[in-house]
């Protein structure tokens, strides 16, 4: 595997809407194998997925294009600028602070901003949700299917792609949510007859 050649075969992997919004980073410093960034909202065009290609290498390619299908998943259904009152709230504090702040009021400042922060706090949360979570296995399953796979053999990959990042990195056990998605991904690759309650899902 080339660093080039690898590059190119990812972004041939990733639909329109990923070759338009995220870019491909090689970090070899960094300890994770993939690092996806929380991307901010005024950087809305430069969302990054930083791969360590000397770990990288010591995957299949099935869990390669998985894992970068699932992180690329991930990335894009982070939405800033959707209508819903988390959005809303951040918005109207993030603009009640400037004017509070034109103005010279320090409490309405405070007031504004923490209101603010508060929804934003929320957003970033929900965003590593075991909902949010999940849902970018599935999106990438889903991506997966135009590119060659079948459903039960892409929820293997990541599943067994889960597992060999953890080893890889060092990690003697897998986290809750990394938990909850490789028995979510047991159940769709049918090695499983236990499903993950959606009251976990939800969680």
């Amino acid at each position: 595997m080339t660093l080039d050649s690898e590059i190119y075969h990812l972004r041939e992997l990733m639909p329109a809407s990923g070759r338009m919004f995220a870019k491909i980073v090689s970090n070899s410093q960094q300890s994770k194998i993939l690092d996806v960034p929380f991307p901010v909202p005024w950087k809305a065009e430069s969302r990054e997925i930083r791969i360590n290609f000397d770990l990288w290498s010591q995957l299949t390619r099935t869990e390669r294009d998985l894992l970068f299908l699932r992180s690329l998943s991930w990335l894009l259904g982070i939405r800033w600028f959707k209508p819903d009152w988390q959005r809303g709230v951040a918005l109207a504090g993030t603009a009640g602070a400037v004017v509070e702040l034109l103005q010279g009021d320090a409490i309405g400042v405070l007031v504004a901003g923490g209101l603010s922060a508060i929804a934003l706090r929320q957003i970033w949360q929900e965003t590593r949700s075991s909902r949010a979570e999940i849902k970018a296995d599935e999106a990438a399953i889903k991506v997966s299917l135009r590119r060659g796979y079948n459903e039960i053999e892409a929820a293997k990959a990541l599943l067994e792609g889960i597992e060999s990042v953890a080893r890889i990195e060092g990690r003697s056990t897998l986290n809750f949510v990394e938990l909850i998605r490789t028995q979510n991904l047991k159940a769709i690759a049918k090695l499983s007859p236990v499903a993950v309650p959606e009251s976990v899902k939800n969680s």
